[in-house]
């Protein structure tokens, strides 16, 4: 099931309060930056976060969910309500993200 633009618009409008964020459409789902790296994506109609050290003390209960088929776990954002918590959670684990591969 792909991800319908009115949740995506929702996600990015709770992120709003970030300078640097990003999307792009892949397979009918959307892949989230900030800063230029990923820090997750959503995907039918879920927003996922890498697991990284922050977003796993951020996010204690979080349930693990697959984005698709093949794909590494990731963490389920169930509470998108709160702006405040959402964009520190995202800022937060902005310094442990991996920078962005180079193109050749």
């Amino acid at each position: 099931m792909a991800s319908s633009k009115d949740y995506l618009t929702y996600v990015l409008d709770q992120l709003s309060g970030l300078d640097g964020v990003a999307c792009k459409p892949m397979m009918g789902e959307y892949i989230l930056y900030y800063q230029g790296k990923i820090f997750g994506g959503v995907y039918d109609d879920r927003l996922l976060v890498k697991p990284t050290k922050t977003a796993k003390a951020m996010l204690p209960n979080a349930p693990y969910a697959l984005p698709y088929d093949g794909a590494k776990e990731m963490l389920l954002v169930e509470e998108l309500d709160d702006r405040a918590r959402l964009t520190a959670l995202v800022d937060a684990m902005a310094p442990e993200l991996p920078a962005p591969k180079q193109k050749r």
